[in-house]
């Protein structure tokens, strides 16, 4: 039997970062992280997308765990982690932020 999206396992990865590319102009980095900070989901959109309500930028998403990285760095996961339980605190996984 064919694997489809819907039969994977996904993890919910919060927004935790949202910054301007230093080396594309236009282009916004959103990531998102596990709740324990461990993991990380890193997403490129162009800054012209972020206008209207076609492409909301929600406070949570389900991604397949190959799509996340480990975070390696202490200080980046403690963070990481205090912004995803306080974004988990204060909205439903898709509400628009």
């Amino acid at each position: 039997m064919t694997e489809t999206v819907s039969d994977q396992e996904t993890i919910r990865v919060w927004l935790v970062e949202r910054t301007y590319s230093d080396d594309e102009q236009n282009l916004i980095i959103l990531i998102y992280a596990t709740p324990d900070g461990g993991r990380y989901f890193r997403k490129e959109r162009a800054l012209p997308s972020f206008t209207g309500a076609a492409r909301p930028t929600l406070a949570a998403l389900n991604v397949a765990p190959e799509q996340t990285g480990p975070v390696e760095n202490e200080e980046t996961r403690e963070r990481y982690a205090a912004e995803a339980s306080r974004m988990a605190d204060e909205h439903d996984p898709d509400d628009p932020i």
